[in-house]
């Protein structure tokens, strides 16, 4: 089965409408609210895929990038929630689903060491995005990593199943998450 790049691509740019809503806040800031949210965002959809995908192509011990991506989203939360914020914070998380489909895309690989910097920078900036929007509460943040961990899960059973034996797969999945992440920065600049 050939993937076809043009198809995921145009899915991709249909999803765009969307993006809008990013982060417009948390329903009624409970943990269910929070577990949908990374479901509904785009951004954090795929880059939550994105880190358990190279969790299991790249990565020598599997639950590292997962594990410290939810350990930092938690932390950029709670700095959100104290009131700390950067100014180009909506770009900079978009450009993290660029980057993380690059990571898969291209054939040369960070060093480890580089490679779980970068994962944990983004982690703590889709957490800050996150947290001026939360409650000051606990349950919704609960929601949202459990939400998280599913979806870096689903991102491992992707490149357990069909990525690691097709690498030209791994190579076209990327090179689309890094598109709808350019589609993304662009829709936070406009």
């Amino acid at each position: 089965m050939k993937l076809n790049l043009k198809k995921v691509l145009l899915a991709a740019v249909l999803c765009l409408p969307a993006t809008a809503f990013a982060h417009p806040g948390h329903g009624g800031h409970g943990f269910l609210d929070g577990f949908v949210h990374p479901f509904l965002g785009l951004d954090h959809l795929l880059a939550m895929a994105m880190v358990g995908t190279l969790s299991v192509l790249h990565g020598r011990r599997v639950w590292q990038a997962p594990a410290l991506f939810m350990a930092m989203l938690a932390m950029g939360a709670v700095a959100g929630q104290g009131g700390i914020t950067l100014p180009v914070l909506e770009p900079m998380v978009a450009a993290s689903v660029v980057l993380l489909g690059l990571m898969l895309a291209l054939p040369l690989r960070l060093n480890e060491t580089a490679a779980l910097g970068l994962i944990g920078g983004f982690a703590f900036c889709h957490g800050l995005a996150h947290g001026s929007e939360l409650s000051s509460g606990t349950s919704v943040l609960a929601g949202m990593l459990l939400g998280s961990a599913v979806l870096h899960g689903l991102g491992m059973l992707l490149a357990h199943s069909a990525l690691r034996q097709r690498q030209d797969w791994a190579r076209a999945l990327g090179q689309a998450v890094a598109w709808a992440g350019g589609a993304l920065v662009v829709s936070t600049l406009v």
